[in-house]
């Protein structure tokens, strides 16, 4: 949750020349409403259903680069899903610059609430170790450059690609 996900997998797709997903715009253009909307009518376990076999019929396409919601990582079945078809990347951002990246954004339901530093700071609690439980690489994702970003996690793709040959 504005940890940079979608801008950094559009570019890293865009520099593979992989086509680039974003399972939450994946789940509105198939619903046709918003996030937002979904939450308020089907709360957030409706949404995670719907997020998870979203990430289940991606993950089966090769080639591509998935941007998932953040709150993907709770589910153990779409842990297993990343850890088993793909390359897993964790943006690591301290809360923060999360805070301070996602202030105006009205487009995230979770944090639209009376103290949205202690949302987010329970929401990294609850994530972070699942999150490094499944991750190939974690990058430090509190830097503004996303094309830094992008080089690391192909200098790192380059290396684990020389490994498995």
């Amino acid at each position: 949750m504005g940890s940079g996900k979608t801008t950094i997998g559009r570019a890293l797709a865009r520099r593979l020349g992989r086509r680039f997903v974003d399972s939450d715009h994946e789940i509105e253009h198939r619903t046709g409403v918003r996030v937002p909307i979904i939450f308020e009518m089907e709360g957030e376990a409706g949404f995670r259903k719907r997020e998870a076999s979203v990430i289940a019929e991606l993950s089966q396409h090769a080639g591509i680069v998935m941007a998932t919601g953040g709150g993907a990582i709770l589910d153990a079945a779409n842990r297993a899903v990343m850890a088993s078809t793909g390359w897993v990347i964790y943006l690591d951002v301290p809360t923060h610059v999360l805070l301070d990246r996602t202030r105006h954004d009205t487009n995230r339901p979770l944090l639209q609430v009376a103290d949205p530093r202690a949302k987010l700071e329970g929401l990294r609690e609850q994530r972070d170790a699942l999150y490094r439980e499944v991750a190939d690489l974690v990058v430090d994702g509190a830097r503004n450059n996303s094309q830094a970003a992008v080089s690391r996690i192909l200098k790192e793709w380059e290396k684990q690609c020389a490994h498995s040959t």
